[in-house]
């Protein structure tokens, strides 16, 4: 399978497998490639945030308790983010390529980052509780103004096609 990039129009082939006698569509082969990004994203995220790749210990025993630790610090955080997300209003998105944007575009959900940005705030305090507060209201509503061009742009662009 090839898949090839809207913007930069670079090519990825995947190798695809399927056992005979299982027919299988192409939308499923598509949706099994896509599903290595959220996966290696999830590596980079917690490489970067919890710390993954920052051990210095050099016995198999310390290695393996950091790894366990930063890895269940993610999973507390991620099954907060996704319980968050549940309860989440549904995001206001553009109908129509030409749509002005609302003066209020609402919050998106909390996101791992923000939960572990949360706890940090329960345990430290490094700066003013309103600051981080702030910080966090302010992403998440840039976040969703961002969403909302996006979605407007992606309209445009296939009604242009």
């Amino acid at each position: 399978m090839i898949r090839k990039h809207l913007r930069t129009g670079e090519l990825a082939y995947h190798y695809c497998y399927v056992p005979p006698g299982r027919p299988v569509t192409l939308m499923v082969l598509v949706r099994v490639a896509c599903l290595r990004w959220p996966v290696e994203e999830g590596f980079e995220f917690g490489k970067d945030h919890f710390g993954l790749d920052h051990s210095q210990a050099r016995l198999y025993t310390a290695l393996l308790r950091h790894i366990v630790l930063a890895l269940a610090a993610l999973a507390v955080c991620a099954v907060t983010a996704a319980q968050a997300k549940t309860r989440a209003p549904a995001p206001i998105l553009p109908t129509t390529p030409d749509q002005q944007p609302p003066a209020d575009p609402g919050l998106i959900a909390f996101t791992v980052a923000e939960i572990k940005r949360l706890l940090i705030l329960a345990t430290r305090r490094l700066l003013p509780e309103t600051h981080h507060l702030h910080w966090i209201w302010w992403r998440r509503r840039h976040q969703a103004r961002a969403r909302w061009y996006h979605h407007r742009t992606r309209l445009r662009r296939d009604q242009q096609t």
